[in-house]
């Protein structure tokens, strides 16, 4: 397969280096709004590069940084008339052919050594020396240097790519081919056929210094025994002999050219390589029979590291040492970088679907890859770059993404319904509903992945089942998706089982199992043959399901004191958060306590798995300004070694029962989540605000003593209240919520506590902790009940049943619910803000909904089918209206059903005070104290 062209950007660096300088300006330009709303802005950036002798500057603006360079690159391209072109032979004999050229040319040419290429530091080390060694390297030097060489033997053989030992065949082959070199007969040694001229020598010796002083790097050594651990060693550099000999020591190679190289590992700019002694094998010099072979089965030689395999996806034999040590373009001197463990476990951990995301948020402790997609308040690499990372460090091929538009005609249906994220109507109701047209309903998008190995084989198939208005949004959560999926397969390692098992189509995923398997064959291996339990891994892979497990936060971390006095202002479900925070970890005998890992300034949204089930816990019982202590679970050694960047060595040996993990942690400022944000920045009052005024107005035209608060969360609503007057005497709130409860608890004690100073009577107030759906009869018969924008948070049979047991059992005698109307959700997607990445889109569909807490959204027609239902059911009459906007089309942004009960439906039901109180009172003004 021919070779793509590379980017304009790639040809000028080739060029020009870092003579070629980018200068991006970031300007802001007006977007699209709604009638009514204030105008919004967005970032878009254009690019001016200055190169030697040419400055150029983009005409217009993009919304990707990258795209401005791009253009500006290409623009430069265009006026020097350079073209890109993917020069790589087409067949294998044109490859060897090429290959054999290359290679004569690095040593028949002296001007070669008056270029940049990498090789000429190699040749300049050794032509300090005398004798035969004069100008004698290692060939793997070159295939460590050579781009183009390790190319044109993938073409020769594909295999080429995942074996540096048949790259070494095919070298030593074409070597002995080459006109004006000579190689070894019984090593692996080339050099040039003639002298080089005293002035060459001169030149190339001039140009590379090489080591003027001894260096002692740190590597790590790699055993091929999976039951040894890797370690670190020292490699010591001197007297300007070729590094590659000191690597040959620590292997116990019998000299430098039997050290083979692999490709580089990690970021592009690294050299960090791992080298291995080269087994006993015999060469073919036919290039149609290059064969390898191992001599003595008991070679230990000849076993594969399976762990260093892993790491770099080639064939390596043997113990291996992680070294990062060469020479490159940018720089005429060896370049050498200590590698410790910590660096070996970062490279394990960006092998995993979630490991760029810890590694890209630079929390490798704290940070989870969440568990949904907002544009909003997405941190880190998005999910797409995460996806298409995760398949570059598995060697497989890049994520291929189809994208494909659906027409508004395939919506109306009540399968579609579901998949643009409202719920299915019934067949009266969708008789009912008005059925916009086309034009008035833009399309939507779905995106299919597909996952396939380095020979276009299918691994994993994913075709999305929701719809989104944005293509971009579609391609982000399509990848998420199958994120997590990878994410849930790598933790399943965790569960040991007689036998392997994947199961072919789960949620949405179509697997190809024996594909899939063979493709993980090395991955399998290398964490089922540890035999380390505090590594997370095992022998086998479990069937799994894609649900993700709800995190059981009520259990709440235990902190340890708490600092600060309560401001307030707590995270709550969406809000964004700030934190900072220290993990140490902790000897148990107080001995010693290393710091991990810190962060200043650390956002996250609340609730969407981003950071550590115990982390988000401990966040949620704050308020800004708080801080506390917990201990944590320990995590895996792996994890901990990662994070561990100053420490690694001196935590290689501690025993995980000897030590603690503490964080510190302290809230530094809240933001409301994007719901509430976008409902203050586009409302007047806020909805929220507006919604407590209507409930104050139905409380006075009832003269209402008594109010129960469904869903009462934090006691926003409960809070709001005395803050008006009103003929309220008692109130009332129910919560699944301890924590929020908790919360609101501290918030009425301290409003009713300054009341009851200044007024002779105040209402009374209880807070239960129960479920909505249980009744309980202390709570019969209130004058009026409120549940203002809950029950899109519950499942819809959920919502369903709240409803009945409510209007049957709790019989208020009037009962407000509110809502979100997904109708009106176009115009707040049209007058959020737009992503700095992503394009506006004038046309865009129905937005997704509005909290991805939601469980459904509901159309004015399907709100009021199920009020109008439960009225007739239970002799209630309902009205609707609404709050936020005018009511007209598409309808208010909350809307409200008013249930009223009826004259003659004021019977008394009989009521088991023993086993209907199934709610534990939490919290009682003026006769209990706050709940800790």
């Amino acid at each position: 397969m021919p070779a793509a062209a590379p980017t304009p950007k790639a040809v000028l660096h080739q060029r020009f280096g870092t003579n070629a300088r980018y200068t991006v300006e970031e300007v802001r330009e007006a977007v699209g709004g709604c009638p009514g709303l204030a105008p919004q802005t967005r970032s878009v950036y254009r690019c001016a590069l200055e190169l030697p002798g040419l400055s150029v500057a983009t005409p217009g603006t993009f919304v990707r940084k990258k795209d401005a360079e791009q253009a500006a690159a290409q623009i430069a391209l265009d006026k020097l008339g350079i073209q890109p072109i993917a020069n790589i032979p087409s067949t294998p004999e044109e490859a060897w052919d090429e290959l054999i050229a290359r290679i004569s040319g690095f040593f028949i040419d002296e001007k070669f050594l008056s270029s940049t290429h990498p090789l000429v530091g190699h040749l300049s080390v050794t032509l300090r020396r005398t004798g035969d060694l004069i100008g004698r390297i290692p060939l793997s030097a070159i295939a460590a240097c050579d781009v183009k060489v390790n190319t044109l033997c993938k073409v020769i053989d594909p295999k080429a790519e995942f074996d540096p030992l048949l790259v070494l065949s095919f070298m030593y082959n074409a070597a002995k081919q080459s006109p004006g070199v000579l190689v070894s007969e019984t090593n692996f040694w080339i050099q040039s056929q003639k002298p080089y001229s005293p002035e060459a020598v001169d030149m190339a010796l001039k140009r590379w210094s090489g080591t003027s002083d001894p260096v002692e790097v740190e590597a790590i050594l790699v055993p091929h025994v999976l039951e040894d651990e890797p370690k670190i060693v020292r490699v010591n550099l001197r007297d300007n002999e070729h590094y590659m000999s000191y690597v040959a020591e620590k292997l116990t190679a019998s000299d430098s050219s039997h050290v083979l190289v692999s490709r580089t590992i990690g970021k592009a700019s690294s050299e960090i390589r791992l080298y291995f002694a080269a087994p006993n094998v015999h060469f073919v010099s036919d290039i149609s029979k290059n064969v390898l072979a191992c001599h003595g089965d008991g070679d230990i030689n000849c076993q594969v590291n399976k762990r260093a395999s892993y790491i770099s996806g080639q064939t390596i034999y043997g113990d291996a040492l992680l070294a990062n040590i060469g020479y490159t373009r940018r720089d005429s001197e060896l370049r050498t970088e200590d590698v410790n463990l910590c660096t070996y476990y970062r490279i394990l951990l960006g092998k995993l679907p979630d490991g760029n995301c810890k590694m890209s948020r630079d929390a490798i402790l704290a940070a989870e890859l969440p568990s949904v997609y907002s544009r909003f308040s997405w941190k880190g690499l998005s999910p797409r770059d995460l996806l298409c990372s995760f398949c570059r460090n598995q060697r497989l091929s890049e994520p291929l993404f189809a994208v494909s538009r659906v027409s508004c005609g395939m919506i109306t249906s009540a399968a579609s319904s579901e998949e643009r994220g409202a719920p299915a109507k019934s067949i009266e109701n969708q008789q009912n509903d008005d059925v916009r047209t086309e034009e008035e309903t833009p399309d939507s998008f779905k995106c299919e992945v597909k996952i396939c190995s380095r020979k276009q084989e299918t691994l994993v198939e994913y075709s999305a089942a929701d719809t989104w208005s944005k293509e971009s949004d579609a391609i982000q959560n399509s990848s998420l998706k199958v994120l997590i999926w990878f994410n849930n397969y790598f933790k399943q390692l965790n569960t040991k089982m007689d036998k392997l098992y994947l199961s072919e189509c789960t949620d949405g995923f179509k697997i190809h199992p024996n594909i899939f398997l063979q493709e993980f064959a090395m991955c399998l291996s290398v964490y089922g043959n540890t035999g380390c339990n505090d590594s997370g891994t095992c022998s086998a892979v479990g069937p799994f399901s894609m649900d993700t497990p709800e995190k059981h936060l009520e259990s709440t971390t235990t902190l340890t004191n708490i600092e600060g006095p309560d401001s307030g202002v707590f995270p709550s479900h969406g809000s964004l958060t700030c934190i900072s925070y220290t993990a140490s970890l902790v000897m148990k005998d107080k001995a010693k306590k290393y710091l991990l890992e810190s962060h200043n300034e650390f956002e996250f949204e609340i609730g969407t798995g981003a950071v550590g089930n115990q982390l988000e816990s401990c966040v949620t019982q704050l308020t800004v300004n708080q801080a506390a202590c917990f201990v944590a679970e320990l995590p895996p050694k792996d994890l901990i070694l990662a994070a561990a960047s100053e420490f690694s060595h001196d935590l290689s040996n501690v025993s995980r029962e000897s030590c603690l993990l503490e964080f510190f942690v302290k809230v530094l400022q809240v933001t409301e989540p994007l719901e509430d944000r976008m409902e203050k920045a586009l409302f007047s009052p806020p909805l929220s605000k507006q919604r407590v005024e209507f409930a104050v107005q139905h409380i006075n035209e009832l003269h209402a003593t008594t109010l129960v608060d469904f869903g009462c969360g934090s006691g926003s609503l409960l809070d709001s209240l005395l803050e008006h007057p009103t003929t309220l005497e008692k109130l009332v709130g129910v919560d699944i919520s301890r924590k929020g409860l908790t919360r609101a608890a501290k918030s009425l004690h301290q409003k009713l506590s300054k009341k009851s100073l200044v007024q002779a009577t105040v209402p009374t107030a209880v807070l239960y902790h129960g479920s909505i759906t249980d009744f309980d009869s202390r709570l019969y018969g209130f004058d009026i009940g409120t549940c203002l924008e809950v029950i899109e948070h519950m499942e819809e049979d959920q919502a369903s049943l709240f409803g009945n047991v409510v209007l049957s059992s709790f019989r208020p005698t009037v009962l407000i619910v509110s809502t979100p109307n997904y109708e009106y959700n176009p115009i707040l997607q049209r007058s959020a803000m737009p992503n700095k990445d992503d394009e506006a889109d004038e046309n865009a569909g129905p937005c997704k909904f509005r909290n991805h807490d939601h469980k459904f959204e509901w159309t004015r027609a399907q709100f009021q089918c199920w009020a109008t239902d439960l009225a007739v059911k239970h002799n209630y009459s309902v009205e609707f209206c609404g709050v936020g906007g005018s009511g007209e089309e598409p309808g208010y942004a909350s809307q409200i059903a008013v249930f009223r009960r009826m004259a003659h439906n004021v019977e008394a039901i009989c009521l088991n005070k023993d086993q209907d109180q199934p709610y534990e009172l939490l919290w009682e003004w003026p006769n209990a104290s706050i709940p800790v």
